[in-house]
């Protein structure tokens, strides 16, 4: 990314136009959004069976900000009468915040960690979450981003580092706050027509992020460095 380009001409120094920017693709095979009916059978595998639920996807790592995003969410699903669901998937990772976030989370409401999702049930959790909830720190790039948005999912994240570039206009932005987060939930959960524009809006943007571009870039910085044009 451009946010990864300029981090290191900010730390180690050296020339903008010495660096080719790769973002990276996402595979339309793997990615895309997917029926009813495959929805359905993964929420079934997570015990939710027709439970709506927000979804995360990523290792549980401290920079992934998950302790806030509980908090967050638990803020704004509260007081609702069918409260959806936290599903956090991905590795256990290291964050140590995660384990105290959930113990003060009300009763009433459910947090699942089902870990490591089968790669050909990714499209169906999410495709079917109401809200991909993201508030990153920091990404290199943001591949979960990317992969969310070419299933159709209305994709929460924040303006830090790429992840503007990635989500560019087709995505809702909220700061690294737990109070920032909440109220960017209320507003999605509560405007159905909202979630679907950026859906729509979401799988055509990610369609412009290919790995044929990204190998592209690569092919004309190795011919560069070989002083061929």
């Amino acid at each position: 990314s451009f946010a990864t380009r300029d981090e290191v001409l900010r730390h180690a120094g050296g020339r903008a136009e010495r660096f080719h920017v790769a973002y990276h693709g996402v595979d339309a095979a793997l990615f895309h959004p997917v029926g009813p009916a495959e929805v359905e059978r993964v929420r079934a595998d997570l015990g939710l069976r027709d439970r709506a639920y927000v979804g995360f996807l990523g290792t549980l790592e401290p920079r992934k900000n998950t302790p806030a995003l509980i908090r967050g969410w638990a803020g704004a699903v509260a007081d609702r009468q069918d409260p959806p669901a936290l599903v956090l998937a991905g590795g256990r990772g290291w964050d140590t915040g995660i384990d105290a976030a959930i113990a003060a989370v009300p009763s009433h409401l459910t947090v699942l960690r089902p870990g490591y999702l089968p790669l050909g049930d990714l499209a169906a959790f999410l495709s079917g979450a109401q809200v991909l909830a993201y508030p990153s720190l920091g990404e290199g790039f943001g591949l979960p981003v990317l992969e969310a948005m070419a299933c159709g999912a209305a994709v929460l994240t924040t303006r830090e580092l790429s992840l503007p570039e990635v989500g560019g206009d087709a995505v809702e932005y909220c700061g690294t706050d737990d109070a920032s987060i909440g109220r960017a939930l209320t507003a999605l959960l509560d405007d159905p027509v909202r979630r679907e524009r950026l859906a729509a809006a979401a799988v055509r943007r990610a369609a412009g992020f290919t790995w044929r571009a990204a190998a592209d870039v690569h092919v004309r910085a190795f011919e560069q460095a070989l002083g061929r044009s």
